[in-house]
């Protein structure tokens, strides 16, 4: 897969000048199931990539997660399900929590999203979308949805799009 025209290969060799300091990824999932349980832990360990030395990933529950967690974050990645065609409420009262004390200062924070959906995922995904423009946020990947039944490439998927993430900030591409 191809993320904004630099491939996932070439980022992770591209040996690009870094921060000094080690870089933050806030992975924030709601996690109710023992699938969503897998792609929140298939989130954490693309994060940790062997080849990937200057990010760290934190995992929390929307509800651990705090406004002093974003605005010390280099980046995010969300997941949710999608409850009666919007995100999880869980997530929402997160967003709910942060929203006015991130408001100025968060503008610009890269982040991605994945979407694990029984229907089409849209209203998951427009719901997130419409609060972090708000917030000011830059998606840096297209938001993943993953739909319908189960299916074992979901991990897979998940793990790719962390892992771009991960690398993005490593790279300092964003």
């Amino acid at each position: 897969m191809r993320h904004g025209g630099v491939g996932l290969a070439q980022m992770l060799s591209t040996a690009l000048p870094t921060d000094a300091r080690c870089k933050s990824v806030l992975i924030v999932v709601h996690r109710p199931s023992t699938n969503l349980g897998r792609l929140a832990e298939a989130t954490l360990a693309a994060t940790a990539n062997p080849l990937i030395d200057s990010v760290q990933a934190i995992l929390k529950t929307p509800a651990q997660t705090d406004a002093e967690a974003v605005l010390a974050c280099d980046g995010l990645i969300l997941g949710t399900s999608e409850n009666f065609g919007y995100m999880a409420g869980a997530l929402k009262d997160f967003f709910e929590r942060i929203y006015y004390p991130c408001l100025e200062r968060t503008r610009g924070k890269p982040y991605a999203l994945w979407v694990r959906a029984g229907q089409d995922g849209q209203g998951a995904k427009q719901s997130v979308e419409r609060i972090v423009t708000g917030l000011g946020w830059h998606a840096v990947q297209p938001a993943l949805i993953m739909r319908g039944e189960w299916r074992e490439e979901f991990v897979d998927q998940v793990s790719e799009l962390s892992l771009t993430v991960a690398a993005g900030l490593d790279a300092g591409i964003y």
